[in-house]
Parts: structure tokens; sequence; C-alpha cells
């Protein structure tokens, strides 16, 4: 968009935010496994979570907290997501929000708190303590690359982002950080994404826009059709740009949105970039469904179909699958009004292989890392748009061995 610079960086590129991390012997392997993201004053703060009936004790303790909207600190851990533990996975929670609280002589209730990892086992706690207050003295405006490695389970590597933009005439930065590659299908949250702005922004207006490039990005992806039991956006706003406030309705908060929209749009494809074994990252586009909703269920059905995913890691141009994966969404579809191509390759017209079809040329297509599947359904004016990877046998690998 017009007037946005990205940034080298990510979360500490924003003004009065620090971060750090660290390994504390969560991770066996002696990988970074805590990180810590500080803003100098507090921050008003919006936030998503997994909407998955299991829900991990990090997300309940952070849920209660954000009923206030004002946050100055997140900590999170991964290597264990303190998932099914029980009341003593509370405890362990709220024991770490109380730490961090105490090191940074801010009130326990103004942190976040989020774990990553096996679901089931109790966290290493005696450790968290030790690794806690090294975490704070390593707290840095260069640290949000330290943070992002902080976080990272089965991620290849971390996943950071940050831009400029004009708003209300007064420069804005956002920065933010992410992970997770697997067990990914959010719906109104993410694996874990973690943004800051110095931006002014009204608790209600900071919520929508949250909530809205959400629903544009981070729910428009798909790695392997799994929802995570600790799923957690948030964002903080700590109004060290002194902006006017940007309210609902406002000309300045639009402006915001696009910047916002943008960073988290990038983070999520990243995300899917790196899914677990992924090779490729693949939009699929349907337009002419009946109703957005129509067009999302029709996306969503070919991005999470076990037999296209494969067929893209083989670079096997079988449409038939797409058809297939159409046919059994909960969307309306008329078979002889679909029509399919990859990238700008037509193959299917009026839902057969269209005559001329070159078949060699969507291989050709198809042997990138990054290319588009577009789908008319020739019903109406909907159109949405979902991204996917491939199915590799390393995602098996992986998954197949994830807790031994």
């Amino acid at each position: 968009m017009p007037g946005l610079l990205w940034l080298e960086g990510g979360i500490t590129a924003v003004p009065g935010v620090l971060a750090s991390g660290i390994p504390c012997g969560i991770k066996a392997s002696g990988k970074k496994d805590l990180a810590l993201i500080y803003s100098s004053t507090p921050a008003r703060a919006a936030a998503v979570f997994t909407t998955n009936q299991v829900k991990g004790a990090p997300v309940q303790v952070s849920m209660e907290h954000m009923k206030e909207r004002t946050i100055q600190a997140i900590v999170a851990s991964s290597g264990c997501s303190n998932v099914c533990t029980g009341e003593q996975g509370i405890r362990d929670a709220r024991e770490m929000t109380a730490i961090v609280g105490d090191l940074l002589k801010i009130p326990a209730r103004h942190v976040l708190v989020a774990s990553t990892g096996v679901i089931g086992r109790p966290l290493p706690m005696e450790k968290i303590r030790a690794g806690l207050p090294k975490l704070v003295k390593s707290l840095s405006p260069q640290g949000g690359r330290s943070a992002a490695e902080g976080i990272l389970t089965t991620d290849t590597g971390p996943k950071e982002a940050a831009l400029r933009l004009e708003v209300g005439g007064r420069p804005v930065t956002l920065g933010g950080i992410a992970k997770g590659v697997g067990m990914i299908e959010p719906h109104m949250a993410t694996m874990f994404c973690f943004l800051a702005t110095d931006a002014v922004v009204s608790p209600d207006a900071l919520d929508a826009a949250l909530r809205r490039a959400v629903a544009q990005s981070f729910n428009r992806i798909t790695v392997d059709g799994d929802q995570s039991t600790s799923d957690t956006v948030a964002l903080l706003a700590n109004g060290l740009a002194e902006n006017q406030v940007l309210e609902k309705g406002s000309r300045g908060l639009r402006q915001f949105r696009q910047g916002l929209e943008a960073i988290t749009e990038r983070l999520a494809k990243l995300l899917v970039k790196d899914g677990e074994g992924a090779t490729k990252l693949v939009s699929i586009h349907v337009r002419g469904a009946r109703s957005r909703r129509e067009a999302r269920l029709a996306a969503r059905s070919v991005a999470n179909s076990l037999l296209v995913k494969t067929a893209i890691n083989g670079q096997d141009p079988n449409w038939g699958r797409i058809m297939m994966a159409l046919g059994k969404s909960a969307a309306v579809v008329r078979a002889d009004r679909v029509s399919i191509a990859f990238d700008d390759e037509h193959v299917v017209a009026a839902g057969q292989l269209r005559q001329g079809a070159r078949l060699d040329r969507v291989r050709e297509i198809m042997a990138g890392r990054e290319f588009s599947i577009q789908i008319d359904l020739g019903l109406g004016r909907g159109e949405e748009q979902v991204w996917t990877c491939d199915l590799s046998e390393e995602y098996v690998r992986i998954n197949a061995k994830y807790t031994t």
C-alpha cells in the first residue's frame, strides 16, 4: 500500500518495546524456550484466543487478565503447552505472571502468559522460576529476534515483521512475531502472534481492528486442518506516537487498519510457508459463490483436502480432486458451472477438462514454491481466499513421533 515502509526486525522495531529470549531447560535440545515482550509504559491491549473447547491454562489466565484491557508484558514458554494439566496448570500459569510482574514492578494482571508444545505435561516450574529473572535481565531494544526464537516448536526459523506508515499525519510503527507450523487451522485466533504499536487507539477500536485483521489473515490459513488449544494473538498499543486518539469510523483508524492487516497477512503467509514438512505456499481463491461465506467454505474444503494437498506436493495437476473437494463442501456447487485455473493456466471449464488445457504447463507452475488455484463457481458474487500448503512425507515423520 502507498506510504507503507517495511522495516528490518520485528516487535522491538516499535518504540518503547523491549524483548528477550533465553533457554531455561524446558526443551531437551537446549534451544531458547522462554520469551518476554515488555512495553516501557502500560499499553492498551486487544487479544483473541482459540475457540477450541479445550483451552490451555495460559489461555484461561490470559483471558482473565484481558478484562481490564491494559497489558504491559507478555511471557511465553515453548516445549510444553500446559494444557490438560488441571488446577496445577492454572496455578503455574498464574505464578509465571506473578513472578514477571514482581520482577518488572507491574501488576500480575498486566501480564499475559502463553505456552506451546506437548499437551498433557506439567510445566517444569523449577526451571522456569530460575529462568525468569535471567529473561527479565536480558530485555533489550534489540531482543525481538531472541523472543521470536524463544517461542518456536517445530518451526524451522523465527517469523517477524515490522512496518511504519503515516496515520493522521504522524508516523506510526507496527511490529510482531509469530510461531506455529502444525496443528494449524484457527478460527478467531491463531497459534502465537504477539504484536505491538506505538499508536494511540481507543480500546474498542483496537479490539475491532485486531479481530478484523485476524479474520482476514490468520483465519485464512491452514496447514493440517487442526486447531490448537493454545492459540493466542495479542496486540499492545503503548501510545508513544502521541497521535490523535484513533476512534471507530475515523480516517486515521482506517489507515492504521491497513498497516495492521498488512503485517498480519505477512506473518500468516510466513507460517504457512514454514508449515510442517511444507514445500509450497498455495493460495486457494474462490469467486462466483452465492456469498462470501460459501466462498470461504468452498476454499477451506479445497485447502484442507489431504488428496489435494498430496497432489500439490507431487506436482500432479489432478483437478478432479479439486472438484471432489468443492462438491463435499457446505457451499452450493453446480459442477457444470465450475472453472479452475492454476495461476493463469485454465484447466477446467463448465466442470470438464478444457479443450487445449496445457497440463505440462500446470506441472511447471506447481513446481514453484508459490502459486494460486483460481476457482470460479459461476453462481454469484461471493469471493474469498485461503492460504494452504502441501502435505509431505516429512509432515508424517514429524508428527508420528512428536512426543517421543
